[in-house]
């Protein structure tokens, strides 16, 4: 049987999929693409210079890397001139990114880390690109309001992740199916069909340096797991932590486990470390789709009403029973 591609798979999606019209599977396909382009420059990393900062900061106030910035033009790039987007919105940028007005303009927003996890580039550690999909309320006007909606509202999301072999995983709300680049032709193929995530799980992510500064909900749980069989869960735990949220995340939808990144002392005032738009609702909605739950302990993240462009939350998401655990906890 041949392999399925995935300008095939997109197509033959379209027939039981009524979301997917042809603006949305060129958007995607630009996607793709771009992400090739940047696994090639990363690829390249020392070779071409292309190591190292920026020298300047981001939005956030995070130093940007010289392939933070490459990964931002390549996906604006892709996407100027095809006739599928209304305005795009990306963790590197201030403020939305509107078509210029010669351009044409489609029905959708795209939001996207261009590369996320970058300060493990120079150690030559996976790392990725998150993109996440809505409908523009209009073509024209648009402003960063309109980017504003709740998780559920996407149309389509997922992440592209940069190691051994370059991978791209995505949900159109009927699950999840992860594509394998083949770098001799340059495209994707479907390699895997309907991810899912068991309910339970005996691995964990979490930065441990911050234990310290987490709330008591969060210490309690994981002083729980900690205790591993001498303690009330009766079993063992192992950690894992790369500090690139797209490897633990692709981590866990491959074999399971739970992520957190909750808020603490550190990061309260923000609202937490990761960005809503860009990072917390596209790997909830993945994570769902795979059967996890996705949570900032308080509140489901799908069902959050975004404040504002930057806005950071705080992230637990993965195995369903521990995510309840945690919710009970934080509800205690």
């Amino acid at each position: 049987m041949s392999q399925i591609s995935l300008a095939r798979y997109l197509r033959e999606q379209q027939r039981v999929l009524p979301v997917l019209d042809d603006a949305l599977i060129r958007l995607l396909e630009q996607v793709a693409q771009a992400c090739v382009g940047i696994g090639q420059a990363l690829g390249q990393g020392a070779l071409a210079g292309l190591l190292g900062a920026a020298g300047q900061d981001n939005v956030q106030g995070e130093a940007q890397k010289k392939l933070d910035v490459l990964a931002n033009d390549l996906l604006i790039d892709a996407h100027v001139w095809g006739g599928h987007l209304a305005a795009m919105a990306s963790e590197e940028m201030d403020d939305l990114y509107t078509l210029p007005d010669e351009m044409p303009r489609g029905d959708y927003l795209l939001a996207f880390d261009p590369l996320d996890g970058s300060s493990n580039i120079d150690v030559n550690v996976s790392v990725g690109t998150i993109f996440s999909v809505l409908r523009a309320p209009q073509r024209q006007a648009v402003s960063a309001a309109d980017m504003l909606q709740t998780g559920r509202a996407q149309v389509a999301a997922g992440y592209a992740i940069y190691g051994p072999s370059t991978q791209w995983v995505l949900t159109l709300g009927a699950g999840v199916d992860v594509f394998t680049l083949d770098r001799s032709l340059g495209q994707f193929f479907l390699t895997e069909r309907g991810l899912r995530i068991p309910e339970q799980t005996q691995e964990f992510a979490i930065n441990m340096s911050n234990q310290r500064f987490w709330e008591a909900p969060v210490q309690r749980y994981v002083a729980e797991l900690l205790a591993g069989r001498e303690g009330v869960r009766g079993k063992d735990f192992n950690m894992r932590w790369v500090g690139s949220m797209v490897a633990d995340v692709h981590r866990l939808l491959t074999r399971g486990g739970l992520f957190m990144y909750p808020i603490d002392a550190k990061t309260r005032a923000k609202g937490g470390r990761l960005r809503l738009l860009y990072e917390a609702n596209p790997m909830a909605w993945l994570v769902e789709q795979a059967g996890g739950l996705a949570s900032t302990g308080y509140e489901r993240i799908l069902d959050l009403s975004p404040q504002a462009l930057h806005q950071r939350v705080a992230v637990m998401l993965g195995a369903r029973e521990e995510v309840l655990r945690l919710e009970d906890m934080h509800r205690d």
